[in-house]
């Protein structure tokens, strides 16, 4: 089965807040996953909604059909590098303060070979 994958590394918001968004998509069909996005009022969806576009694009170059055809077989978000800064508390003493990033991908392959 043919796919077409798009990645989109260091992206300044957490994992966690990613992956929410990124389960209601998981295994849905393109058409219907842009419109999820679309609507959805998390910061996160707009980057999600443009990575699926850029998926899609990359399916339209490889000529795996059109774009109604298209599903969407894997899409995990992953880690990135943790910004750590310091904010500093009373007497001297400093709390610890992550800034995570977070690696996406997203997979999408031709619903008529499966």
């Amino acid at each position: 089965m043919a796919e077409a994958s798009a990645v989109l590394r260091f992206v300044r918001m957490a994992p966690r807040k990613m992956r929410l968004v990124i389960d209601l998509i998981r295994g849905r069909g393109v058409s219907d996953a842009l419109s999820v996005l679309k609507y959805l009022p998390k910061a996160s969806a707009p980057i999600l909604e443009k990575l699926l576009q850029s998926a899609v694009t990359n399916a339209g170059q490889k000529e795996l059909g059109d774009p109604e055809s298209l599903k969407i077989v894997r899409a995990y978000v992953d880690g990135g590098p943790v910004l750590k800064r310091s904010q500093p508390r009373a007497m001297g003493r400093a709390n610890p303060i992550h800034k995570r990033t977070s690696h996406v991908t997203i997979v999408v392959a031709s619903n008529n070979g499966s």
